[in-house]
């Protein structure tokens, strides 16, 4: 799998924990004045607002004790000298104030910002508050507050998300766990989340994913400061431009057997289709063969979709080594039931040896088996599949992602890929590897299916690097689908437009301009 190590900073992500040390480290050890960092912060918030909203004025600026709350008065200071109308509610006592966060509370009062106590507003004004804002600020939680949100944070909280305003959020939005992407209890919805120093797990991933809107960096400092500070990230966020390089390069006199041989395996009765999805996927994804083995019936449909497979019918485990002989890597799973046509499949695929890609039903049947670990498999499970394959809860899957990742590689090895939004990819390194971005169209039926097809093409290219394969077929997956939802739209997107787009995500690795050329 190519190394992350050379790759920029502004990729990595961090735990809360490992970005206050970052933060402690460029104080104490690189001498960066505390109060310079904490009003850089501001005036990084403050462009990116009046950037997004330069008509978004009267501010509702909503301020906690701590420093996330001594950046929120910083900002109303740049917004009050910049001549915009600003409401500075300190929803925690200002008497609780210390350190660089009372000193941002005085500055801002003597740059004129009025700033009133939430215990002494009445509900009229208070009311009156939300009614007339263009924009609210949150900076009332920041990373140093893991559990749910208690009064009156809460209930401020539940107030900014029915007021239909715009929410930027300060470094996170309240009540969303930095590091975990989980919220124990109320969580601001914000439209625009600006953070510092290091990017967080958490707002990438989980409901950090659903609440953090648009998420921009601002590292705040110049120099390697955060790369000296010894602190390792947690993930690496890959979108397509960083892993499209990953991809083996092809050569003007390829052929087919260069690139792999894909088995599907999938498609018990009634479920046809998913095995025609994964092996269409594949087949959009660079395989040089595929070959669907799924029920006798299913076979006619799936040469009149895509003649370009070779698909063979299947009743009994008995008639698949044969096809698993020939392939380079099987996909099994898709719609293959967990009645006995599926566990005869799956043991079959398992007793091979070759490497696979396990995904839905075969995830089913695996919980039900002693636990099969193996270097050259990739799971694929969603967070049902992962909770039944960790015989716990599916919120305790949700709680904390990357660490369930991290636990079910080390039970069944190879690669694991977490489905959800912020997908992520565990290999056995210390930083697993998330999709970056999520679409809500995905939430359909047979888009698991897709994936697995795509991801057995990839692993089929580079089968030495799973973790690799499943990285990009991740985000090669997200890629294609936010192409077709520009089109389509979101509720109207189904899985074969994400397999039509492929083609367009994969020609931006291809080196055109050395192929296909005619005689001058």
């Amino acid at each position: 799998m190519p190394q992350h190590a050379g790759g920029s900073l502004s990729d990595a992500l961090f735990s809360a924990d490992s970005v206050r040390r970052i933060d402690h480290y460029l104080i104490e050890q690189q001498g960066v004045d505390g109060f310079a960092l904490m009003q850089a912060a501001a005036r990084a918030a403050f462009r990116r607002l009046v950037v997004r909203w330069p008509n978004g004025e009267p501010l509702l600026v909503l301020c906690g004790a701590g420093n996330n709350g001594g950046d929120g008065y910083l900002i109303a200071a740049n917004a009050v000298r910049h001549g915009l109308v600003v409401h500075c509610v300190a929803v925690a006592p200002t008497e609780k104030l210390s350190g660089d966060a009372r000193k941002a509370w005085q500055n801002a009062v003597a740059d004129g910002v009025k700033v009133q106590e939430l215990a002494g507003i009445g509900e009229p004004e208070w009311d009156s508050f939300f009614e007339n804002a263009g924009l609210i600020v949150d900076a009332m939680l920041g990373t140093g507050v893991s559990g749910a949100p208690r009064e009156p944070f809460s209930g401020v909280i539940v107030r900014c998300n029915r007021s239909g305003i715009p929410v930027l959020a300060v470094d996170l939005p309240s009540g969303l766990n930095a590091t975990t992407g989980a919220a124990k209890g109320d969580v601001v919805k914000a439209d625009l989340t600006v953070t510092f120093i290091g990017r967080k797990v958490g707002l990438y991933t989980g409901q950090g994913a659903a609440v953090c809107g648009d998420v921009v960096f601002e590292s705040l400092i110049a120099g390697t400061g955060v790369s000296e500070s010894g602190e390792r990230p947690l993930a690496m966020l890959q979108f397509w431009p960083s892993v499209r390089d990953w991809l083996p390069a092809r050569q003007a006199n390829a052929h087919k057997g260069q690139f792999g041989h894909v088995l599907v395996v999938a498609g018990d009765r009634g479920f046809g289709g998913a095995g025609l999805l994964a092996a269409e996927a594949a087949a959009r994804s660079g395989a040089g063969l595929v070959t669907l083995a799924t029920r006798p019936e299913h076979v006619t449909a799936a040469l009149a979709r895509c003649p370009s497979l070779m698909a063979h019918g299947v009743t009994h485990g008995s008639e698949l080594p044969a096809l698993l002989d020939a392939a380079t890597v099987v996909v099994c799973g898709p719609g293959i039931g967990q009645g006995s046509w599926g566990q005869q499949m799956l043991q079959q695929v398992v007793a091979s040896g070759k490497p696979r890609v396990l995904d839905a039903d075969a995830l089913n049947l695996l919980c039900s088996r002693a636990a099969m670990s193996a270097g050259n498999q990739i799971l694929t499970p969603h967070p049902g599949e992962a909770a039944r394959l960790m015989s716990c809860e599916v919120p305790e899957i949700e709680a904390d992602r990357v660490a369930a990742a991290k636990k079910l590689q080390s039970l069944y090895g190879g690669a694991v890929l977490l489905k959800g939004a912020g997908t992520i990819v565990a290999s056995g390194k210390k930083e697993v590897d998330i999709a970056g971005g999520s679409n809500p169209g995905m939430a359909t039926g047979g888009m698991g299916d897709v994936l697995s097809g795509v991801i057995g093409a990839l692993y089929a290219q580079m089968v030495d690097s799973p973790a690799a394969a499943a990285t990009i077929g991740a985000v090669v997956h997200l890629e294609a689908a936010g192409r077709a939802s520009l089109e389509k739209g979101y509720m109207g997107l189904i899985p074969t437009d994400v397999i039509d787009a492929l083609p367009q995500v994969f020609r931006k690795a291809e080196p055109h301009s050395s192929f296909c050329k005619g005689e001058e």
